[in-house]
């Protein structure tokens, strides 16, 4: 089973063109899927049965697991059976009839604008300040996932045109425009990066090492400054993109927009922003209506 894996983990990589992280996904998903063989003593991928995948679904739902995680958990199995399959190894794909259990949807976090405002105008008079506050005006101002800013180049960057050409999720590539303030914020960064790294190396946001920086500290320095600014709330990378979508879909309402902009496949993933857009007016008319108000 081992082995095979390794071959599949190959064919993602080389026929599928998947990325390493995408890869190392799938292996900490079928990793759950070894272990549980191997406490069993199944060797052979063909014994495996839709119970034994179910057993796995239900002990790791108990043990914590969420029901989305559970939900990636069968894809990967699903997909290294279908590999499996088309090798001629089985004859069934044991977690094609498999379900993850319901997923409760959670709304997701923003900050309003008055917050990010507030986060983002801590004085840039360090390189490292000046380079952390031209990664946050760029997350806001584009709406980014954190690993689409972590290997962003300066070849991905139109300056003249104000836009940036993102690699996301499944190698889909989609154009984005930044704002003024983000502009000037990257300028500002080109002016003194040097004092970190050459320009032969082609990442935009580097350590003081001179390397690519990582996303976790990319994380890290994000919730550094939201202490100094003093935000109550836990600040995440991801929390800027939340709030990005969230203001832009309340000041436009075009929710096709944000999708594109987002690189969201599925608009049903955009729709939970509606949501965002319901639950803030719904306080509004709480607050303000005359027969809404508690006694």
């Amino acid at each position: 089973m081992k082995a095979l894996t390794q071959q599949f983990f190959a064919y993602l990589r080389n026929e599928r063109g998947l990325s390493s992280r995408t890869i190392q996904a799938y292996q900490r998903d079928l990793d759950h899927l070894l272990a549980e063989l191997s406490q069993q003593g199944i060797t052979s991928p063909a014994s495996v049965t839709e119970y034994h995948v179910r057993a796995l679904v239900a002990r790791l739902h108990r043990q914590g697991m969420g029901a989305r995680s559970v939900q990636r958990l069968l894809c990967a199995i699903r997909s290294f059976y279908r590999w499996l399959l088309k090798e001629g190894k089985v004859g069934s794909n044991p977690a094609q009839s498999v379900r993850a259990p319901k997923q409760v949807r959670k709304l997701p976090e923003t900050l309003d604008a008055d917050s990010v405002t507030r986060l983002l105008s801590f004085p840039a008079n360090t390189t490292l300040a000046i380079r952390d506050k031209a990664m946050m005006e760029l997350f806001y101002s584009s709406g980014l996932r954190l690993a689409e800013l972590a290997d962003l180049t300066w070849a991905q960057l139109d300056s003249a045109g104000g836009m940036l050409t993102v690699t996301g999720k499944g190698r889909k590539t989609r154009m984005v425009p930044f704002g003024r303030v983000a502009a000037k914020a990257l300028v500002e960064w080109r002016k003194v990066r040097g004092e970190f790294a050459s320009f032969q190396e082609p990442v935009i946001f580097v350590s003081r090492t001179g390397k690519p920086i990582s996303t976790r500290t990319i994380q890290s320095r994000v919730r550094y400054w939201a202490r100094k600014q003093g935000l109550p709330q836990n600040v995440y990378p991801h929390l800027l993109r939340h709030s990005f979508a969230s203001h832009l879909l309340e000041s436009s309402g075009d929710l096709r927009a944000v999708q594109e902009l987002l690189g969201h496949s599925d608009i049903a993933t955009t729709q939970i922003y509606t949501h965002l857009d319901f639950q803030h007016l719904a306080k509004v008319y709480d607050k303000a209506h005359p027969r809404a108000k508690k006694k």
